[in-house]
């Protein structure tokens, strides 16, 4: 039976679990999302696998969307259907145009097809939200960190520091309008879409201590900064800004981040997002090489699907589809 969850204990321990890395899932991200249910199969009483739905009204119309989710303690045919159900009949109370879905699981064969059996199809945007990103494994010790980066990135780390580049931590809100300010500049540099409720991400998850603003400054000038996430067993690299130079101070921040991540016992640093392909006209070809410099493995979960509750998907289809093309995703 599906019904709201209302004990944030209950959600956070059977996300620690089941899917512990599921940052969109959390308790704390429901309360960013401005309209979204906490949902959860029970069996006598005991969850069986739970949902955070988050509406979406976009311009290309309205839909019902599953970041990281749902999490089901088993992937069969039998569980899924339960919640395809509910996510349709839901849709259809909502007048949502679709449902996307992005659990964090296997990019296999077996999870695609299973996907494809209730009519979903793969969404027609890039790689996001965590899909296929850059990790590294942070239990283990300085030296050893240090070691198993790249020559170069190594190099720029100690050079940045040699220079001079100075890094700090903060958690107050008003300096947040200094990462604010160089968020601008980096999008219009770069030319991607900014987020969202960064404000309101960054509020929400320092309640929990859960959150750090690193600045990176060299000659008393804030050059770079990035906002580090601390949820369960990782620490997630989630928003970043820069000026455009070439001091190493990026290097230099990611290396104390990665510290703070070891003092904090967590067990990996997740880079986030990195480009699925080594083609260098990928938007994130660059800052996919940057990430890479540090050590660590990728891992590939499988790409977000899409089930149309009627034909006004295909508007997002087609403007999605066009979108990702013109960005060379």
């Amino acid at each position: 039976m599906i019904k709201e969850v209302r004990s944030e204990n209950d959600w956070e321990a059977y996300i620690r679990e089941h899917s512990p890395v599921a940052l969109f899932q959390s308790w704390s991200w429901g309360e960013i999302v401005e309209k979204a249910w906490r949902l959860g199969n029970f069996s006598e009483d005991k969850l069986t696998s739970v949902a955070q739905v988050a509406k979406i009204d976009a311009r290309r119309g309205r839909f019902l969307h599953i970041r990281h989710g749902p999490i089901l303690s088993s992937w069969d045919r039998e569980s899924l259907s339960i919640w395809v159900d509910y996510f349709i009949s839901l849709a259809k109370k909502e007048r949502a145009n679709f449902i996307r879905m992005s659990p964090l699981i296997p990019n296999t064969e077996y999870n695609e097809r299973l996907f494809k059996d209730f009519h979903f199809r793969p969404s027609p945007i890039h790689a996001m939200d965590g899909e296929y990103c850059w990790v590294l494994n942070v239990d283990k010790s300085e030296e050893e960190l240090l070691s198993g980066m790249r020559k170069t990135t190594r190099y720029l780390i100690r050079q940045a520091e040699k220079i001079g580049v100075k890094i700090e931590k903060s958690k107050n809100p008003k300096d947040l309008e200094d990462f604010m300010t160089l968020y601008e500049m980096t999008a219009s540099r770069h030319g991607f879409t900014k987020h969202t409720g960064i404000v309101d991400e960054f509020m929400e998850f320092l309640k929990k201590d859960q959150i750090l603003l690193f600045k990176g400054y060299f000659d008393k000038k804030l050059l770079s900064a990035a906002l580090i996430l601390f949820y369960n067993n990782q620490a997630v690299y989630h928003h970043s800004a820069s000026v455009d130079q070439k001091i190493p101070v990026n290097y230099l921040l990611q290396w104390e981040a990665i510290k703070e991540a070891r003092k904090r016992n967590k067990k990996i640093y997740n880079f986030w997002g990195i480009a699925p392909t080594d083609r260098k006209t990928h938007p994130w070809y660059g800052l996919s090489l940057f990430k890479k410099g540090f050590g660590g493995h990728s891992l590939e979960y499988m790409h977000a699907h899409d089930l149309p509750v009627n034909r006004k998907y295909l508007i997002t289809l087609a403007v999605e589809s066009f979108r990702k093309i013109k960005k060379r995703y």
